[in-house]
């Protein structure tokens, strides 16, 4: 690779696939190569939770390392059963470790095995098929990689001309289409701004999801990728992007290897006509923020910067920058793939909302997965439609409408319909799409303490409202009785002066569960 400072994340991963560890006197010697400091290479070393930076003297750590996901969904299937389990009797002597949610939220309890570079995953794991997989010992996984690049008409249409630039931004206008992150922004405002500004311009796919309950961006990666790839291509040429880069969160190991396969297809077949740069993360899930993912993609801490100015204007490099998330991408071949194709997708909405989306279902029901819904459903009807009702013996009791941070209403409420705006005056929101059920039979006490911990855990600690505040709320959480009036007190200080979504919407399930469960619902 190149020694530029912007590639600092993807040389320390090298180093670590190579030794098993970071050596002190290696990242000086990076630093070196690099003619930057080396606080500062120490500093980006220690912000990422998957590098392991030594002291000086210290011991490696054992060359495989068990992560086991203690996400909501998985810690609803049984996830601290299974830590517990290998914990005692670890496989080969590997390092058991908790770790926040792993994206595979449909088949937990999960956890992954990394040595010397090569990631797996151990899907619907028990201590039995933990020690099974390694028989053979940790290898990547036997599915094969993408093969020669498919036709990608809608994309040859806009090279060619025969779909221009007008003529996308009307069919965006037209389909309704928001930001599918989380913030729900029009995506056609947003490429507005973007070409408002001069050149260069950039391209950024989000990939980096990481929010508890949420999986759709892997099951495009891993279930459509060329028609992923092909909406990055297409959102490229509207905008005319110098280069695209995408940020793949580092828990995606088998997507990594399949993406940059695909990549290189593009590169082979002259399909890719602008530099495409894959990014991997390292086990932050502040980087699913647009700009903390800005400033991991130029080598730095994930610290979110203060805005404005937006990306749009000033983003990647200093350059107006369109960021998406992989399911945004995901939509474009169809919305522009025919002249009512935009139109079709708006009417698929329910109750006066347009569109459709991908929904990641989990918890409680039989049927979990990511399933195409229309815009408007409501969480009784996605259960039931699509989650093949609630697994027997299960009452539905509660929800998560939007992962971890969209808060959480009760089965009264399961009839109100999931779209960006709709439960604002609830407290709560759609988010990402993710919707964790909860039953009868579960903790909601125990799930809402889950959830604050990983806040507290993933916190960058930049500012204080959210770094002090987050330790606060675990803590006053943990009590046998809940302080209500402090927690609400120490809720809105977070919300009004924490920089960025994670400090602002942290205490979200602990409002929602004061406001809307009965006093004896909570201590």
């Amino acid at each position: 690779m190149p020694l530029r400072r912007d590639l600092l994340v993807e040389h320390l991963h090298a180093l670590q696939d190579r030794h098993g560890a970071l050596q002190p006197d290696h990242l000086v010697a990076l630093a070196e190569a690099l003619r930057i400091a080396p606080v500062e290479v120490f500093e980006v070393a220690t912000f990422y939770a998957h590098f392991d930076v030594l002291a000086d003297g210290e011991a490696a750590p054992p060359p495989v390392t068990i992560r086991v996901c203690e996400g909501l969904p998985c810690a609803m299937a049984g996830a601290h059963r299974l830590f517990d389990a290998l914990h005692a009797a670890p496989p080969g002597g590997a390092r058991i470790l908790a770790a926040p949610c792993m994206g595979a939220c449909d088949a937990g309890p999960v956890c992954s095995a990394a040595q010397g570079g090569v990631d797996d995953r151990i899907t619907a794991a028990t201590p039995a098929s933990v020690v099974a997989a390694w028989s053979d010992g940790l290898r990547a996984p036997t599915r094969a990689p993408p093969g020669s690049a498919p036709s990608m008409r809608v994309l040859d249409a806009a090279r060619d001309g025969r779909l221009t630039r007008d003529a996308m931004l009307a069919a965006l206008d037209a389909s309704g289409l928001r930001g599918l992150g989380g913030a729900g922004f029009p995506a056609a405002r947003k490429w507005r701004a973007v070409i408002a500004q001069p050149g260069p311009r950039h391209l950024v796919v989000n990939a980096d999801e990481g929010e508890p309950g949420t999986f759709k961006d892997r099951w495009c990666l891993q279930h459509h990728l060329y028609r992923t790839l092909e909406g990055m291509l297409l959102a490229a040429q509207a905008i005319d992007a110098d280069a695209c880069w995408m940020y793949l969160r580092d828990e995606y190991p088998e997507a990594r290897r399949e993406v940059a396969a695909a990549i290189d297809a593009l590169r082979q077949a002259g399909v890719a006509l602008r530099p495409i740069h894959l990014r991997r993360g390292a086990g932050a899930y502040i980087c699913g923020e647009e700009t903390a993912l800005l400033e991991s993609l130029e080598g730095r801490r994930g610290y979110p910067r203060h805005k404005p100015p937006y990306p749009g204007e000033v983003g990647l490099f200093g350059r107006p920058t369109l960021i998406h998330n992989v399911e945004t991408l995901w939509w474009l071949p169809e919305i522009f793939g025919a002249p009512d194709a935009a139109a079709r997708f708006a009417a698929a909405g329910r109750r006066g909302q347009a569109g459709r989306r991908l929904v990641s279902l989990s918890g409680r029901v039989r049927n979990p997965g990511v399933h195409d819904a229309p815009a408007g459903i409501t969480a009784r009807e996605l259960i039931e439609e699509f989650g093949g009702g609630m697994q027997a013996g299960h009452r539905l009791a509660a929800y998560l409408p939007g992962g971890a941070s969209g808060g959480i209403l009760p089965a009264a409420m399961a009839d109100l319909p999931l779209a960006f705006g709709t439960l604002d005056h609830l407290g709560c929101f759609v988010g990402s799409g993710g919707v964790v059920v909860l039953s009868d039979q579960d903790d909601l006490v125990a799930a809402v303490r889950n959830l604050v911990r990983f806040f507290r855990d993933e916190s960058c600690g930049q500012c204080t409202p959210c770094r002090v505040g987050t330790q606060k709320a675990a803590r006053l959480l943990d009590a046998p009785r809940w302080d209500r009036a402090l927690l609400t007190e120490l809720a809105q200080a977070m919300a009004d002066g924490s920089i960025c979504g994670l400090g602002q919407a942290a205490m979200n399930p602990v409002l929602s569960v004061l406001r809307h469960f009965p006093a004896e619902a909570v201590p």
